[in-house]
């Protein structure tokens, strides 16, 4: 049971200790960066995300679970002397939603919206039949795309990658663009 509650705290931790592009700052001279930049995307992350994230949502989903985490709650109130009965109102009231809410979450979306997993395309099936629309949105997923910091630290990662292969005056023109503010 500790080795559960143990694991269920790391992949919380986990969770709360990822961080995004969205977090960097927008300056890459600010980052202090050795002159060669990697890129690494390890789809092996997003498919320890979604094995972890099952493993958690189905401990999280044991009754035995459930009652372990109400009985903690219950005396965590009794520590609010004043306000232990509200408290357990409020523990009473919100558990059953929370373990609701907890079942719903499917661990694919749930490692996406943490950025541990790439975003997909929807590419609709109609290409044929409304090819205008199709391309008004696949422009327009194109554009959200370029918005997303995610993506603008890629490309410029990709463009430092490219960069190494030539000269270094070529490498010092695409670092002096630093700034790529995509769509603005």
């Amino acid at each position: 049971m500790d080795v559960r509650i143990g694991f269920f705290v790391l992949v919380v931790l986990g969770t709360l200790g990822t961080s995004s592009a969205r977090q960097l700052p927008h300056n890459l001279e600010a980052l202090n960066c050795p002159e060669q930049v990697y890129v690494v995307r390890n789809d092996k992350v997003c498919t320890l995300c979604k094995e972890y994230a099952t493993m958690a949502l189905d401990y999280l989903s044991e009754n035995k679970t459930k009652t372990e985490i109400i009985v903690l709650l219950h005396l965590s109130c009794s520590q609010l002397h004043a306000f232990k009965a509200e408290c357990v109102i409020l523990v009473d009231h919100y558990a059953p939603l929370f373990f609701n809410e907890i079942s719903s979450i499917q661990p694919g979306e749930f490692c996406k919206k943490v950025d541990l997993c790439q975003k997909v395309a929807i590419i609709s099936s109609q290409i044929k039949e409304d090819s205008c629309e199709f391309c008004q949105n696949t422009v327009s997923e194109l554009m959200d795309k370029l918005k997303d910091p995610d993506t603008q630290m890629d490309i410029i990662q990709l463009l430092l990658k490219a960069c190494n292969s030539m000269q270094n005056y070529v490498k010092k023109l695409a670092t002096g663009a630093r700034p790529l503010r995509c769509m603005d």
